[in-house]
């Protein structure tokens, strides 16, 4: 049975634990430990090493008494700033923080869900199948520790992600995204004595962006410009500057043709402006274009959403297909043949300091995950 003050006991540790992206390793660590006094194997993988960080993903393995297939459960070990020195309030069911940092409920809930579930596992002597458990580290720059992630480390086929608010839905389709960055280089002069003799590169990229359809563009794509910078000072006609942005959609075709549409207005920004100058081919633009995260798709006949409504209906509980904007971790284990369906644990007004979560909600996800264990057991097992 899951164990309400046990599990809100967990957590308030976890958070307690500082592990902004990049600098996961005492948290990382700690797991390590907790997972082996479980009986799990561990091991880090090379990731850290790649991106600088302090540690790589942290892999566990369960072996289970059950021939079914292996289920993989990911959650992500790093956190958005402010996220150093955390102090969890715990106040009429629910996880605060005191105001000065994010509480880490993202995704540190989904940890302590894990860890909960697999001690239950292993105190009520209770048959599962192979387990395999992925925390990752950087997820919150860019999904960067899946993306290094050493995959020949992982057998199981399916599983879930744990990183969504909704308890009674499974994230099964996730948009593909681009990241697009694009410098467009003019030329410096005074500002007030000779303004002629410059280039005036915000006014160029203004003029593009100004073409732009941004925001949702449909119901499957969205686009958007979060990041300008450039100039020097106010009386310096601006030699260049820096724009950064980005397309998502679950249509492969539109991420590309609104892509395409995104350079092409720099380009005609820039080719417009009258009077280039040969000697040093100015304006001009350099841009890049960076798959930020494929999209994902798993159909409703899938073990993964089978699994999860039958474990919901024998709670009483409902359990929908749902749609994101969002990427996570489960994008990048996708494009690997991997289909991790993405699991809510009740966290909200994540990214902020009123970030929240209801114990309520962390004790139904652990339920829920125990069950959806059980219910493979039963409903996969074959002959050892």
């Amino acid at each position: 049975m899951i164990s309400r003050e046990r599990l809100a006991d967990t957590f308030k540790l976890l958070v307690a634990i500082d592990s902004v992206s990049k600098k996961e390793g005492k948290f990382a660590h700690e797991l390590k430990r907790k997972l082996e006094s479980l009986g799990a194997q561990t091991l880090f993988d090379g990731a850290g090493a790649k991106m600088g960080g302090e540690t790589g993903n942290l892999i566990a393995r369960l072996e289970g008494n059950t021939a079914v297939p292996p289920l993989l459960l990911n959650a992500h070990m790093d956190t958005v700033q402010p996220g150093q020195g955390i102090t969890p309030v715990f106040e009429d069911g629910n996880f605060f923080s005191d105001g000065t940092t994010i509480l880490g409920a993202d995704d540190k809930s989904a940890i302590a869900i894990v860890l909960e579930v697999l001690r239950v596992l292993k105190e009520d002597h209770l048959d599962h199948g192979p387990l395999e458990i992925v925390f990752t580290v950087c997820e919150e720059i860019g999904l960067m520790g899946a993306k290094n992630l050493d995959f020949s480390l992982i057998t199981a086929e399916y599983g879930y992600t744990l990183d969504a608010t909704d308890t009674e839905g499974i994230i099964t389709q996730a948009p593909a995204a681009n990241r697009l960055e694009f410098k467009v280089h003019g030329r410096d002069a005074h500002a007030g004595a000779a303004p002629e003799k410059g280039i005036n590169a915000i006014l160029l990229a203004s003029q593009a962006i100004a073409n732009l359809k941004l925001g949702r563009i449909d119901r499957e794509t969205t686009c958007n410009i979060g990041q300008i910078e450039g100039g020097l000072a106010t009386n310096i006609v601006p030699p260049s500057v820096t724009v950064k942005g980005e397309v998502r959609s679950h249509d492969e075709e539109k991420l590309k043709q609104v892509t395409d549409e995104m350079v092409a207005a720099f380009q005609r920004a820039v080719a417009a402006f009258p009077g280039v100058s040969a000697d040093d081919d100015l304006p001009r633009l350099e841009y890049k274009v960076d798959n930020d995260f494929p999209r994902t798709y798993i159909p409703e006949d899938h073990p993964v959403v089978t699994l999860a409504r039958q474990a919901a209906e024998n709670l009483g509980r409902n359990m929908a297909t749902k749609i994101t904007g969002g990427g996570a971790d489960a994008n990048i284990f996708f494009s690997k043949g991997i289909m991790l369906g993405v699991l809510g644990t009740g966290m909200r007004d994540m990214h902020t300091v009123r970030e929240n979560v209801k114990l309520d909600d962390m004790v139904k996800t652990a339920e829920l995950l125990l069950e959806i264990i059980r219910v493979q057991t039963v409903m996969v097992a074959r002959p050892t």
